[in-house]
C-alpha cells in the first residue's frame, strides 16, 4: 500500500535548478573564529530550559534517572543518557557547556556570564506557535514555548547584554549562532495524534518561512554565522516504527529496517529548508549560512552499525516492550522501563532521542565530515578535543563530488520518475 508522501509535490523545475545550486555554488573565502554559542531549539539541543520551566507537581522525564548517566552522573534536562550535539560542538571549540538562558533568567539574568554562550532551545518547542497545531486539533502537552518565543527571550537578552557590554556587537559577530534542529516536534505531535498526512505535509513551508524569519532576523542584529541543522531520519526512531508498524515488507528499507516513507519525509522537509536557505544567503551576502546535515550525519550508522561501534540501531536504550523496546506508555524514566547496561552500544536513546554515542558521531559529521554546506572544519582532529579555540569556515567548500553526485542523482529520481526510484 502506497502512502501519500510517494506521491507529495516535489519543486518545480526552478526551485529544482535552485536546489542543485545550493550543493554546488562556490563562494570566495571566508574564515571566522567563534568565541561563543547561541543556540535555539528543542530537545535535541536543550540544556536544561525545560527543567526550569516545569512546575515542581509536573516532574520532566529528562530530571530523572537514568538521563545523564553517561557522561554528567546526573539528570540534567539533557534528553539523552549525557552529551548532545551542541555540548559536542561547544567542546571542540574550547568553550563551557551551554548555560540555559531560563536557569539563568530565574537566578536574575543580569548577573549572569553568558559571555561564552547561551541556549535558549526548550524540549517540546515547535517552530510553529502552538496556535497553528491547535487549529488543527494537535497539542502539545509539554510547552507553549515556539521558536518565536525563544526569538523574543533572545532579544530580552541581548538588550540586557548591551546595557553592560559596549563590544556586544562584536559578541554577535563572533558566535556560533545554532537555530534547530527545530519543526521536528510539529511532525511528533502530529503524527503520534493520527493527523491526516497530507495536513501534516502542508506545515513543511509554513515550518520552513517561520525558521527563516527567525535567521534573518537574527542576521539584521547582527548575526554573522548561522548554522541551521535539518531533520533527523525519523523512519528509523523506535517511536515511529512502533506506532506505525506493519507487515508488509516493502514499506522498509530493507538495509536499516526503517520505514521508507517517513525518511522520505524528512527529506522532503530537509531539500526545502536548503532552497530557504540558499535563498536567503542571496538577500545577505555578508553573512554564512550554514546547512548542517542531521539527517544524513545521523543515516550512515544505521547500514553500518558495526563500523561505528553499534550494536544495535532500532531498539531504544531505556524502554520497555515490544520489537523496538519502546512503549509509550511507559517511557524512559518511568517504571517498569529500564536501562540498557551499555548505552554507547545503541543509537536510540529512549526511542526518540539518541545516545550520546550517537550525537558525538554526528557532531563529528558536522564538524570534521561532509554534513555541512559550506564545510566547516575545527583546528582541532577530534570534536571532544578542549584544545581547539575557534572553528574555522570555509564558504567556498561543498560536499565532496560524490556525495553531490549522489544527492543529484535522488533528486533526479524524485523529480522525474517519482519516489519510488529512490526507496532503497
Amino acid at each position: 500500500m502506497a502512502h501519500p508522501f510517494s506521491t507529495k509535490p516535489f519543486p518545480s523545475p526552478i526551485s529544482f535548478a535552485i536546489l542543485i545550486l545550493a550543493l554546488l555554488i562556490s563562494n570566495k573565502h571566508a574564515y571566522g573564529c567563534y568565541k561563543s554559542i547561541i543556540s535555539f531549539g528543542d530537545s535535541l539541543a536543550d540544556t536544561g530550559n525545560l527543567l526550569h520551566i516545569r512546575q515542581p507537581n509536573k516532574p520532566l522525564e529528562s530530571g530523572r534517572w537514568p538521563y545523564g548517566e553517561t557522561f554528567f552522573h546526573f539528570p540534567t534536562g539533557r534528553f539523552s543518557d549525557g552529551r548532545l550535539v551542541v555540548d559536542f560542538i561547544a567542546q571542540s571549540l574550547g568553550l563551557p557547556f551551554l548555560e540555559p538562558f531560563i536557569g539563568g533568567k530565574n537566578a536574575n539574568l543580569s548577573s549572569r556570564n553568558f559571555s561564552k554562550g547561551v541556549n535558549f532551545a526548550v524540549a517540546g518547542a515547535t517552530a510553529l506557535d502552538i496556535s497553528f497545531l491547535e487549529k488543527y486539533g494537535i497539542f502539545n502537552s509539554q510547552t507553549n514555548v515556539s521558536l518565536g518565543t525563544q526569538l523574543d527571550w533572545f532579544k530580552e537578552f541581548f538588550a540586557t547584554f548591551c546595557n553592560t557590554n559596549p563590544d556586544c556587537k562584536i559578541f554577535l559577530q563572533t558566535s556560533l549562532i545554532i537555530v534547530g534542529e527545530i519543526g521536528g516536534n510539529e511532525y511528533n505531535y502530529a503524527f503520534m495524534q493520527g493527523t491526516d498526512r497530507k495536513v501534516i505535509e502542508s506545515f513543511v513551508s509554513a515550518i520552513i518561512s517561520n525558521i527563516s524569519f527567525t535567521v534573518q532576523e537574527l542576521v539584521k542584529l547582527g548575526a554573522s554565522t548561522v548554522m541551521v541543522p535539518g531533520n533527523l531520519p525519523i523512519g528509523c526512531l523506535p517511536c515511529y516504527l512502533s506506532y506505525y508498524k506493519t507487515s508488509d515488507g516493502e514499506e522498509y528499507d530493507p538495509k536499516t529496517g526503517c520505514l521508507n516513507w517517513l525518511n522520505r519525509f524528512s527529506e522532503y522537509h530537509n531539500d526545502l529548508l536548503q532552497m530557504e536557505l540558499n535563498r536567503i544567503r542571496g538577500l545577505y551576502p555578508h553573512a554564512t549560512f550554514i546547512y548542517g546535515d542531521y539527517y544524513n550525519a545521523a543515516m550512515r550508522l544505521y547500514p553500518s552499525p558495526n563500523k561505528f561501534g553499534f550494536t544495535n540501531t532500532l531498539r531504544a536504550c531505556c524502554g520497555v516492550g515490544g520489537p523496538y523496546n519502546y512503549n509509550a506508555s511507559a517511557m524512559c524514566s518511568t517504571p517498569p522501563a529500564t536501562s540498557c547496561n551499555d548505552p554507547s552500544r545503541y543509537v536510540s536513546w529512549d526511542g526518540l532521542h539518541l545516545t550520546e554515542a550517537a550525537y558525538r558521531w554526528i557532531a563529528q559529521g558536522l564538524l570534521e565530515g561532509p554534513y555541512t554546506i559550506p564545510h566547516i572544519r575545527t583546528c582541532s582532529s577530534k570534536v571532544y578535543s578542549l584544545q581547539c579555540p575557534c572553528i574555522y569556515y570555509r564558504r567556498e567548500t561543498t560536499y565532496p563530488p560524490k556525495v553531490v553526485i549522489n544527492r543529484i542523482q535522488t533528486i533526479f529520481a524524485r523529480f522525474f520518475w517519482g519516489d519510488e526510484m529512490g526507496q532503497s
